[in-house]
C-alpha cells in the first residue's frame, strides 16, 4: 500500500514537472510572435523615386549632356565620312561613265583607295563608339556610388532602418516619400564640392585601318550608333 502511495506520488510530481516544463517551452514562442510584431511597426522606412532622382540631381544633368555632345560628335564624324566617301565615289563614277580612266591600273588605284577610306571611316567610327561607351560606363558608375554613399549616410543621420526604390515597391504611402529631400542633399552636396561636370573627352585616335574586303563600296559605311547616352539606370 506504501509503495502504491509512493509511486502516486511520483506519477503526480512526473505531471506537475511535465506540465511545467512545457508551459516553460511555449511562453516564448508565444511571445515571439507579438516581439516580431512590435518590432515591424517601429521599422523606420522611406522610399526614393530614381527617376525623378536621375531628372533633377545635377551630377546627373551633367553626365546626360557631356553624353550627348559625345553622341553628337560621332553623328558628325559619321557623317563628314559618309561626304567623303561618297564624294570621292561619284568622281570615280563620272570618270568611268566619261571613259576618264585610260588605264586599268589607273582605275584599280582608284578603287583601292576607295576600299582604304571605306576601312578606316569603319575602324575609325567603332574606335569613337567604343570611346563614348567607355565613358558612359564610367559615368554611369559615378552616379550610381555617389547616390549610394549619400542615401548610407542620409539614412544613418535620420535614424531610417531603410529606404526603399519606389520601383521595387508594390504600394507605399507618399507620406514616407523622401525623394525631394535627397535631391536637395545630394545637389547640395555636388555644389559644395564645385559641381564639375565630366571631362571634354580627347579626340579618339585614328585606328589603324583594317584590310579591305572585295567589292566593297561606298554604301557599305556603317551607320550603327552608340547607345543612346543619358539614361543612367538607377535600378542596375
Amino acid at each position: 500500500m506504501n509503495c502504491f502511495k509512493n509511486y502516486s506520488k511520483l506519477a503526480l510530481f512526473a505531471v506537475v514537472a511535465f506540465m511545467a516544463f512545457t508551459s516553460c517551452n511555449d511562453k516564448p514562442a508565444a511571445e515571439a510572435p507579438k516581439a516580431n510584431s512590435a518590432a515591424l511597426e517601429n521599422l523606420k522606412i522611406r522610399y526614393i523615386d530614381e527617376d525623378s532622382i536621375m531628372a533633377n540631381y545635377n551630377l546627373a544633368k551633367d553626365i546626360n549632356e557631356a553624353m550627348l555632345r559625345r553622341q553628337n560628335q560621332f553623328d558628325a564624324a559619321q557623317k563628314q565620312r559618309g561626304n567623303e566617301i561618297s564624294k570621292f565615289g561619284n568622281a570615280m563614277q563620272q570618270k568611268y561613265q566619261n571613259n576618264q580612266y585610260l588605264t586599268e591600273e589607273a582605275f584599280n588605284a582608284d578603287q583601292a583607295k576607295l576600299q582604304k577610306m571605306q576601312a578606316d571611316a569603319e575602324n575609325y567610327l567603332a574606335s569613337l563608339q567604343q570611346s563614348i561607351q567607355n565613358e558612359l560606363n564610367q559615368s554611369q558608375i559615378q552616379l550610381l556610388d555617389s547616390v549610394d554613399n549619400f542615401m548610407k549616410d542620409y539614412a544613418k543621420k535620420k535614424g531610417f532602418d531603410m529606404v526603399l526604390r519606389k520601383s521595387a515597391t508594390l504600394f507605399i504611402d507618399e507620406k514616407y516619400d523622401v525623394t525631394k529631400e535627397v535631391v536637395e542633399g545630394l545637389n547640395k552636396r555636388y555644389n559644395k564640392v564645385g559641381g564639375k561636370t565630366a571631362p571634354a573627352p580627347a579626340k579618339a585616335p585614328e585606328a589603324a585601318p583594317a584590310k579591305p574586303a572585295a567589292g566593297t563600296t561606298a554604301t557599305g559605311l556603317s551607320t550603327e550608333k552608340p547607345a543612346t547616352p543619358g539614361k543612367v539606370d538607377l535600378k542596375k
